[in-house]
């Protein structure tokens, strides 16, 4: 089906229309006056043998040629369905004051980003990609998108706060992934969550809790411990030790088939991944054929004017 995408440019339509409404009056004044002579053989004897239904042919071509280009000029489309890979991955960052611990160099949370990061290089660019940052409270920083540099750049600009709300963390995981269109395929999209944390949870829900909701929504949470047992923190004058809770964090992936991972590597992330199968849906996409419209108006023109020269040696 043919739609247009500017459909106001149609109305340069209206003076084509004009002139071939122009062209049908002039052909019939011409028969009009033609039928004042009673002496029809004496007239034909006079004129010339005319071109009969050929002089209508190179006009017509030229009127359809105006009409193409002026259709041309509303952007015509055609409707398209584009398939839509719905898989999709959440990236989970604690921002948590201990998470500026140097124990892990050069801090938790520079190690926690650069991971992110190379996580983001190496996944599918079919996949969707989400992240969410947890301190206190738990955001959505970027819906699941394919724009791998939206995701890039919200992680560089991770800030840190109070508290560890690890189980909203993957609550918030599992919202967006909700929230991924359907697009026309059936069920939920198959989804992964990665947490990366020096766990012990200070706020909201529990990770059992969470642990229970992600394992019912069929949603293995992986999880990547960053920071040794000696780690420090200076909060407000007050050195407090920050030593991570890596059993919390390591039931937590056992729990929904997960990996838990300490200081993992590129290679080892992609397990994450690799067996999560695939979803697709469609979604219609406008796919633009202004040049077919004008190709089309090109060779009428050409063809108009090709018949003019063959049949009376002039343009039309």
């Amino acid at each position: 089906m043919i739609r247009f995408l500017e459909p106001w440019w149609l109305l340069t339509l209206l003076p084509v229309l004009a002139m071939a409404g122009l062209y049908v009056w002039r052909q019939f004044r011409k028969r009009q006056y033609a039928m004042r002579f009673t002496n029809v053989d004496l007239l034909r004897t006079l004129a010339p043998k005319g071109l009969g239904w050929r002089r209508h042919v190179s006009a017509g071509a030229f009127l359809l040629m105006l009409g193409a280009l002026a259709a041309a000029t509303a952007r015509p489309s055609v409707d398209t369905e584009e398939p839509l890979e719905r898989a999709t991955v959440m990236l989970a960052i604690d921002v948590s004051l201990s998470m500026q611990a140097e124990d892990v160099a050069p801090s938790r949370i520079e190690a926690a980003q650069e991971a992110a990061k190379a996580f983001v290089a190496e996944l599918p660019p079919s996949y969707n990609l989400g992240l969410v940052s947890f301190a206190k409270a738990a955001n959505v920083l970027v819906a699941p998108t394919k724009d791998r540099s939206a995701v890039i750049s919200a992680i560089d600009g991770l800030t840190l706060a109070e508290a560890t709300a690890t189980g909203e963390a993957v609550f918030t995981s599992l919202d967006a992934i909700r929230m991924v269109p359907a697009d026309g395929a059936d069920g939920a999209p198959p989804a992964r969550i990665v947490l990366l944390s020096d766990g012990y949870r200070t706020s909201g829900r529990s990770i059992e809790d969470a642990a229970t909701a992600s394992a019912q929504a069929n949603v293995p949470v992986s999880t990547i411990a960053f920071g040794t047992d000696t780690g420090v923190v200076d909060i407000r004058g007050s050195v407090q030790r920050v030593p991570v809770d890596r059993l919390s964090l390591q039931e937590l992936a056992e729990n929904t088939d997960g990996y838990f991972y300490e200081a993992a590597s590129v290679s080892e992330l992609k397990q994450v991944y690799e067996d999560m199968g695939s979803s697709i849906g469609h979604r219609t996409e406008p796919r633009e054929v202004t040049r077919w419209y004008a190709a089309v108006g090109l060779l009428l023109g050409l063809a108009g004017a090709a018949m003019s020269l063959l049949w009376t040696s002039r343009l039309p």
